[in-house]
């Protein structure tokens, strides 16, 4: 008769260490659906972030830990994300059909930003995520170029609200999408502003578990009513190593600090050139800036990009990266950089707003 038990398998889970967090599944509260059927064990775990491409190496190793028990035959393991919605510091509600937003920020312009936001959204793709982007850069949209939907424009299908453009498996909506290429936005700041709050608010976004907000560069009107009226999650500071662009970067971040948006990390891109030749690489603007300025402020790192030709080959055609080059070294980089932030992402306090009763006082 065999003597396994749910005790005893729970126990060898929780010494197995996710391979990102270093935190076990048990204790993280994973773990889920645990039985033990003589010498069947089945269950499932959860992690808070996709795992597209962990979930197999994951199951092996929890596997392993339970195949050392004794009386164990047989193991079923399910390995699959929950993604839910994060509170947000601000106290703004959440919006339907979105449970977390990333904004994607610069101090200037020219740093890659937008490129880094499309690639960031794919990796996300590709790690099982429901994903959208928002260009919010009103008077340069670039996303509609950079994901082959220029010439697209949106719908509506019931009168109110527009639908979002797909693309590479992203939900995707743009000021661009609604003007044509050659026009441009001659406009003011508050009107700016009030085109992005409709761009957020009266797009059908259909259950995403990510909306990575390409925001424009700097610091100003559509930055601010972005960070103090929309519930964001966290934010992404997207800088080269140059000193000049490092100045611009640390102004960014402590905007979203003092607007209380929590930076998730800095992305250092354009940190070394490779040669397309002869594959020399070199420093052309100065090195470890991006780590320097997360030191200075105590906030992650998240990866460095290198500059390489293929990067702004493949986002000029339409097909960033992650999705033309997707086993290449560099698409790795932009997975890397996605995981993080899921990850640090799922380790912010939970929305909780939906287990609130509404209460209504009546007279009388």
């Amino acid at each position: 008769m065999s003597t396994l038990t749910e005790r005893a398998v729970t126990e060898a889970l929780q010494a197995v260490p996710d391979p990102d967090t270093g935190k076990d599944f048990v204790t993280t509260r994973c773990l889920r659906n645990l039985t033990v059927d003589g010498g069947a064990v089945r269950f499932k775990v959860e992690p808070g972030y996709p795992v597209a491409s962990r979930g197999e190496a994951i199951r092996d190793l929890l596997a392993r830990a339970v195949c050392a028990l004794p009386g164990v035959e047989h193991v079923e393991i399910d390995v699959g994300a929950k993604i839910v919605a994060h509170a947000v510091k601000n106290g703004v509600k959440l919006l339907p059909g979105i449970k977390n937003i990333i904004a994607v920020a610069s101090g200037k312009g020219g740093v890659g930003k937008s490129t880094t936001a499309a690639n960031l959204a794919l990796a996300l793709v590709a790690e099982g995520a429901r994903v959208g982007v928002l260009d919010a850069d009103i008077y340069g949209p670039s996303q509609p170029q950079m994901l082959g939907i220029a010439a697209q424009h949106p719908s509506s299908l019931d009168g109110k609200t527009m639908e979002p453009i797909e693309a590479h498996g992203l939900q995707v909506m743009s000021i661009g999408l609604l003007i044509d290429e050659d026009t441009p936005m001659v406009w003011r700041g508050p009107l700016a502003t009030r085109a992005l709050t409709q761009l957020v608010t009266e797009t059908h976004w259909d259950g995403l578990d990510y909306l990575v907000i390409d925001l424009p560069p700097g610091t100003g009107d559509i930055q601010l009513t972005l960070a103090q009226s929309v519930p964001v999650t966290g934010a992404i500071i997207v800088t080269t190593p140059q000193d000049i662009a490092l100045i611009d970067a640390r102004k960014g971040l402590k905007m979203f600090e003092k607007v209380n948006v929590p930076i998730l990390g800095v992305v250092e891109n354009m940190s070394i050139h490779i040669c397309s030749n002869c594959g020399h690489e070199e420093h052309i603007f100065g090195a470890d800036g991006g780590q320097k300025i997360c030191a200075d402020y105590d906030v992650p790192f998240l990866g460095a990009l290198p500059l390489d030709l293929k990067i702004r080959e493949e986002a000029d055609a339409g097909a960033p990266t992650v999705v033309a080059d997707p086993s290449s070294r560099i698409a790795g980089i932009y997975l890397e950089i996605a995981r993080k932030v899921a990850i640090a992402i799922a380790g912010t306090p939970r929305d909780m707003s939906h287990k609130f009763p509404n209460i209504v006082v009546r007279n009388g």
